[in-house]
């Protein structure tokens, strides 16, 4: 990850929390006073996100105090009680950190949590885990972390990387021939090289995208398992494939079944739950 993108959304985040002073510390912790805490995990889960949380207390720590101790990295399946590191220093820094470090680390390891579960479903089978840009402004890139971490795969970052041509913009672009035709004479006119996915709703629209060619991936939206293993069929691998569209753990094996090669799933970004990390006092 940018350590310039990361740095500037810290301190950000700090700001937003902290403004013109941390008045509960000032108030009653004397400013030269230290502390030692320890970082607990308080449940089961995949654990994620500990540089970041680690440059919080570094940049809240302007004098250089503040010692971490880590004991555990991203990636690591943690239990509950785990003690995942141990920060000694400036007890109104660490005060002063402890909520934006925490907010961050129990959001990522969340997703990480629920994507690893998503992927264990999908061991042993042909198609892998998507995550799409239904993510949190600003936090984009740190949620998408957390999907790897998880054992999932990342779609586009953002609009930008990959041509995305969804229902939208074949009906303003006046079909999928045209809205395909235009798009590659677009990456042409201006020397890109992005891969196209084009979203089909039907089988009709299927067919016209493979009359037409000139994508590298079709998105089947919202069809039915039965549909999707038809659907998957008929390209027979002239093109990659998704699914999307609703899928969820209880449903995710069964479109899985089908063979397409990715199953795209909001869920991992825009439904999660923080996992419980605390910091206690020693």
């Amino acid at each position: 990850m940018d350590k310039n993108y990361l740095e500037k959304h810290i301190q950000n985040a700090l700001e937003e929390d902290i403004q013109s002073g941390d008045f509960s510390s000032i108030a009653c912790i004397d400013k030269t006073a230290g502390r030692k805490v320890r970082l607990i995990a308080k449940q089961d889960g995949i654990l994620c996100g500990v540089d970041v949380f680690c440059k919080v207390f570094e940049l809240m720590d302007s004098e250089k105090d503040i010692k971490i101790e880590r004991l555990l990295e991203d990636g690591t399946k943690i239990k509950k009680g785990d003690l995942i590191l141990k920060i000694s220093g400036n007890a109104r820094n660490i005060l002063g950190a402890e909520r934006t470090a925490l907010n961050y680390i129990q959001l990522m390891s969340g997703i990480a949590t629920t994507t690893a579960e998503y992927v264990k479903i999908l061991e042993g089978m042909h198609t892998k885990l998507l995550d799409t840009r239904k993510t949190t402004p600003t936090l984009r890139l740190l949620e998408k972390y957390a999907v790897k971490v998880g054992g999932g795969v990342n779609h586009r970052i953002g609009l930008f990387d990959m041509i995305m041509l969804k229902d939208n913009h074949i009906d303003f672009a006046g079909g999928i021939t045209n809205a395909i035709t235009k798009t590659n004479d677009y990456l042409k006119e201006n020397n890109l090289k992005l891969k196209i996915e084009i979203e089909v709703r039907n089988f009709k629209e299927l067919d016209e995208v493979l009359q037409c060619g000139g994508v590298d991936r079709i998105m089947l939206d919202n069809f039915s398992c039965e549909d999707l293993k038809k659907a998957v069929q008929i390209i027979g691998g002239r093109y990659e494939t998704e699914a999307s569209g609703g899928i969820n753990f209880q449903t995710l094996k069964s479109y899985a079944q089908s063979n397409v090669d990715y199953i795209s799933v909001g869920a991992l970004t825009h439904h999660i739950s923080a996992l419980d990390i605390s910091l206690v006092s020693d």
